[in-house]
């Protein structure tokens, strides 16, 4: 099942859908059309968006399953009002899955980014790499869906994209066991951690970690896969789907998922860890190896991003994240 978040008019909330091939379900309105249908009230209740949704996602998880089947006996003309229940996907603005997650950690789970990186600095590995998961907290006030285009931040000259697998929280949890966390999580999608290079730098030479040098935009879409979709490419860790990075249509990132060395079961039992992990909150892998231009080096990828490049992360079955570099706000 594809899940997104997305608007069809000016003022819209951010709307639930499920993506049937080359169109978008409007679960409300749908819901709405079948109930008249059926003369009965079985689709009464429904969420509006994908964190009402993730809220009970037990309750309604099942629910959305059937509705993919049920909203094809709709006729092509049926709507609410003037809403269809039905659109093509180029009628709609896809949003982040998750406009505003409640919090966004990111992970640092593929060796070869963070082996390769380091390397760049002159620096071996760290034992605790290997021991502990480790993530940084982000900004979730600033995640961007497909076809975003992002302003340079003010003062960045080296700005960058960090190709990641983002995962979101559908059941809530707390000191989770890794063999089974996954289970608590909705659906993955793709994730761009954009990334101001040079503010990065000067920041972490404090010790204190990333902060404007990640604060300003996360790119997260196109829409949420649930696990059951990508079940049957299981593989080590992860999943044996290629995830590739385009710059201009010229590509420069490819790597694997099933080359993570922290499964996201280990990530999310190391994030529960006395803490209480709720629906909605955002995961991500860190970046995979060659995923991103600090990591290529700007010499071999043609410099660091500029106004006017556009992006494609692509995951395998996950979808393509496009999104571009704007003028400075």
């Amino acid at each position: 099942m594809k899940i997104c978040s997305f608007t069809w008019k000016d003022g819209d909330y951010a709307r639930l859908g499920l993506v049937r091939g080359d169109r978008v379900v409007d679960v409300y309105v749908a819901a709405s059309c079948l109930n008249v249908q059926s003369g009965v009230r079985d689709w009464a209740g429904v969420p509006r968006t994908l964190m009402e949704a993730l809220d009970d996602w037990g309750h309604w998880e099942p629910l959305l399953r059937t509705m993919v089947g049920a909203s094809r006996m709709l006729g092509a003309d049926a709507r609410e009002g003037d809403r269809p229940a039905s659109l093509p996907l180029s009628d709609v603005t896809l949003l982040p899955p998750v406009p505003r997650p409640p919090s966004f950690r990111d992970f640092y789970a593929f060796e070869a980014h963070v082996r390769t990186a380091r390397g760049h600095r002159g620096l071996e590995m760290v034992p605790e790499w290997y021991e502990i998961p480790v993530f940084y907290f982000s900004n979730p006030s600033v995640m961007c869906g497909p076809d975003a285009a992002v302003p340079v931040p003010p003062g960045c000259e080296w700005l960058d994209y960090e190709l990641e697998v983002g995962a979101v929280i559908g059941r809530a949890g707390r000191d989770l066991d890794a063999a089974t966390a996954e289970a608590h999580i909705a659906g993955y999608c793709v994730l761009n951690d954009w990334s101001a290079r040079d503010l990065q730098r000067a920041e972490m030479k404090v010790g204190l970690g990333p902060a404007k040098g990640k604060d300003f935009a996360t790119g997260l879409g196109p829409w949420l896969v649930t696990p059951d979709e990508l079940a049957d490419s299981r593989a080590a860790k992860g999943y044996d789907l290629t995830m590739t990075c385009r710059r201009n249509g010229v590509e420069l990132s490819r790597g694997n998922w099933k080359d993570v060395h922290w499964s996201f079961g280990e990530m999310l039992a190391h994030a529960s860890r006395g803490v209480t992990l709720h629906p909605g909150e955002v995961i991500g892998s860190g970046t995979v190896g060659t995923g991103c231009i600090l990591e290529l080096t700007p010499e071999a990828a043609g410099g660091w991003l500029q106004p006017g490049d556009v992006l494609e992360l692509e995951i395998e079955r996950l979808g393509v994240l496009r999104q571009s570099v704007a003028e400075p706000a």
